[in-house]
């Protein structure tokens, strides 16, 4: 089993032309929870619950370091009714990791400046349709 460090994630978005960004070197963190909906099936005379598989789900938080390049990408598709590629190598970009491939749509874009601190954005997105698991 080889763990990997999250220095090496790559996340990649489309700016409001549709151009894919590599916005990695103004990112910290992507959080990338999925679910799956359940629908319950359970009868009379069962001893236990029983179910059936939904629909499946996703959404994705990315936060970093703000900076006026990047906004330039964002800002732009905030508030679109586009949707925007995405593509998210957990374990970074060689050839041969692992690679999350779909179609999101932004739906908050945040961005903080702290007196005492440096100024950070918070993105979150929410992925429409099915992702794809491939390699870089």
């Amino acid at each position: 089993m080889a763990f990997v460090h999250g220095k090496s994630a790559v996340f990649k978005l489309d700016d409001s032309g549709a151009v894919l960004r590599d916005i990695s070197a103004y990112t910290n963190e992507v959080s990338f929870p999925r679910s799956i909906e359940t629908a319950e099936t359970t009868v009379f005379g069962n001893a236990a619950k029983t179910y059936i598989v939904g629909l499946s789900d996703a959404t994705i938080s990315v936060s970093g370091l703000w900076d006026s390049t990047f906004d330039g990408y964002i800002a732009p598709a905030v508030g679109q009714s586009t949707t925007l590629n995405f593509n998210y190598g957990p374990s970074g970009s060689t050839t041969g990791m692992v690679k999350l491939t779909g179609l999101c749509m932004i739906t908050s874009y945040e961005v903080s400046a702290p007196v005492g601190d440096v100024v950070t954005y918070s993105l979150d997105l929410q992925v429409t349709g099915a992702i794809t698991r491939t390699t870089w």
